[in-house]
């Protein structure tokens, strides 16, 4: 597992990702960029940048959250790609390049997802409860009597009673 956040295998795949779109969209014509352009950008940096906030949480449940929001924000970049086929902004090559990396991306976030889920169910079988074994009943077939007989004769000895 990474010791740093730099280490994160994923994170660098998203990094080249998304570093290789910003590259493609400064060159295109304002309009493009503004309207496309922007989306795609902050499309795949929030894939990398809700991968970093995973990294930096504690509870179990945080983490997957923003696993949750970081693939999110893959499909968002994958749609956004689309978007610069159809409008004819970007390469076929270049936005298959892309998509093929962002689903190798897709497939780590998930068993990135699954590791955590397992973190999680392993944290829980540890339970601080307190069980006490059951207790084991015996039932005689014939009641016991209350009193012995030696003891009923003591009882019947003693006077006022």
């Amino acid at each position: 597992m990474a010791t740093s956040l730099e280490e994160l295998r994923v994170l660098r795949d998203v990094d080249a990702a998304a570093d290789g779109t910003w590259k493609q969209v400064v060159e295109w014509d304002s309009f493009a960029r503004e309207v496309v352009g922007g989306q795609l950008a902050r499309a795949a940096d929030s894939i990398g940048a809700n991968i970093a906030e995973v990294f930096g949480r504690f509870h179990y449940g945080e983490k997957l959250q923003f696993l949750y929001c970081a693939r999110g924000s893959l499909f968002e970049t994958r749609y956004w790609l689309n978007r610069s086929l159809a409008r004819n902004l970007m390469a076929t090559g270049q936005v298959q390049e892309y998509a093929s990396r962002l689903t190798n991306v897709a497939r780590q976030l998930n068993a990135f997802a699954r590791g955590i889920k397992t973190q999680r169910r392993g944290k829980t079988k540890q339970s601080k409860s307190v069980r006490e074994t059951p207790a084991e009943y015996v039932i005689e077939t014939e009641p016991s009597p209350l009193f012995s007989a030696s003891d009923l004769e003591w009882l019947q000895s003693i006077p006022g009673l």
